[in-house]
């Protein structure tokens, strides 16, 4: 696999662990409208994704049927394990097969599981930072996370306690 989308995947899960600790940490983040409802739309296009990836078939949910914040948290953890096993048997063939983005008609998108990846990680980032401004806004810290920061610090693996 590409080194570069390597790295941006495993970036990916250990941001959003660092993310998740940090709303944890502050007391009634996890309850902040904005920051719930952004964990939920990019969580669930992650798995959205995965699906398509897999050419399996995936409904969003409606959204009072979206799960609480602990249940979601283990979705994520839950799609990153499955990511990573997916990842980890993934050929350059694979990631050059084409898919179609079934949420984008006129004209549809076709993109390589490659490019698919790819957005999805960038996705995620452009998400995390919107919560993370809105946690300093509720008095919060949130972390550092940089690609370059994880780099930086060893590429660490995620931490989900």
């Amino acid at each position: 696999m590409n080194d570069l989308l390597h790295d941006l995947i495993k970036h990916q899960a250990w941001a959003d662990a660092e993310h998740w600790r940090a709303l944890e940490g502050h007391q009634g983040a996890l309850k902040d409208e904005a920051i719930c409802k952004r964990l939920h739309h990019y969580h669930l296009t992650q798995r959205a994704f995965l699906a398509i990836i897999r050419g399996e078939e995936f409904v969003l949910p409606h959204l009072k049927d979206l799960p609480d914040m602990p249940e979601l948290k283990q979705l994520v953890i839950r799609y990153y394990c499955n990511l990573e096993t997916m990842l980890d048997q993934m050929t350059e063939a694979e990631l050059s097969r084409t898919i179609t983005l079934p949420w984008f008609n006129d004209p549809p998108i076709i993109i390589t599981v490659a490019q698919a990846l790819a957005q999805v990680a960038t996705h995620s980032h452009y998400h995390r930072g919107q919560n993370a401004t809105r946690l300093r806004e509720i008095g919060g810290r949130p972390p550092l996370t940089d690609l370059v920061a994880w780099y930086w610090k060893g590429r660490p693996a995620p931490v989900w306690r």
